[in-house]
């Protein structure tokens, strides 16, 4: 129940975000699968350039990947990352297959969000950054969340990115959304697995870790 309620508050603090980056008039004009898409006011600069999502996209897939090497699976914290790859791979490979099947223009592309099924170059739903680092950030969250709530702040990472790419065309508000939530599904899933699907996939000597062996 209290990771329930964390999460609600974090997707209310998204909508409040977006909501008051845009005029009332486009949020009544909106559109879309929810009612919601409509173009913001273009922001490709500060905090919001494009140039910090792109290295949060990095941070999170070099983290992940890396701590899974490092500790192994020897004790929670490794087993968590062995967990948030898995959630990563399965939910961008995910993500990836429902661009090619929706095939949906992007803001910068059209501004009528209802342009779906244009061909496979058109990929905006859903977002594949949202998706991935909501799905590396939930295993975490399910293993130490109720032992240490701080850990909850993580889901501001998936929380900027979305906000951030809304903000540069390259996504619709459901885009984000749907996103995230699909990030946020497949982590659970990963998260309450008897044990990592990839590490099975790999030779024992992957269970160790670096750190650990040396």
């Amino acid at each position: 129940m209290r990771s329930d309620s964390c999460l609600r508050r974090f997707a209310a603090l998204f909508l409040l975000c977006l909501g008051t980056a845009a005029p009332v008039r486009a949020v009544l004009a909106g559109s879309g699968p929810f009612g919601i898409d409509h173009r913001i006011a273009y922001d490709n600069s500060g905090i919001w350039a494009r140039s910090n999502q792109k290295a949060l996209m990095g941070a999170t897939i070099l983290t992940v990947v890396g701590g899974s090497l490092a500790f192994g699976d020897q004790d929670k914290l490794g087993d968590t990352f062995w967990r948030s790859l898995d959630s990563m791979a399965v939910s961008s490979a995910i993500s990836q297959a429902a661009k090619w099947t929706f095939q949906r223009e992007r803001p910068s592309q059209t501004s009528d969000p209802n342009m779906w099924f244009k061909g496979t170059r058109y990929q905006s739903f859903p977002s594949g950054e949202v998706t991935a680092i909501a799905g590396a950030v939930t295993p975490f969250v399910v293993a130490y969340g109720h032992d240490h709530p701080a850990v909850y702040a993580l889901e501001l990472l998936p929380l900027y990115d979305a906000i951030g790419r809304v903000k540069a065309r390259g996504h619709w508000q459901s885009d984000v959304l749907a996103g995230w939530a699909l990030g946020t599904a497949v982590g659970i899933w990963a998260a309450r697995r008897n044990s990592p699907l990839i590490l099975g996939w790999l030779p024992g000597g992957f269970q160790v870790g670096f750190i650990h062996r040396f």
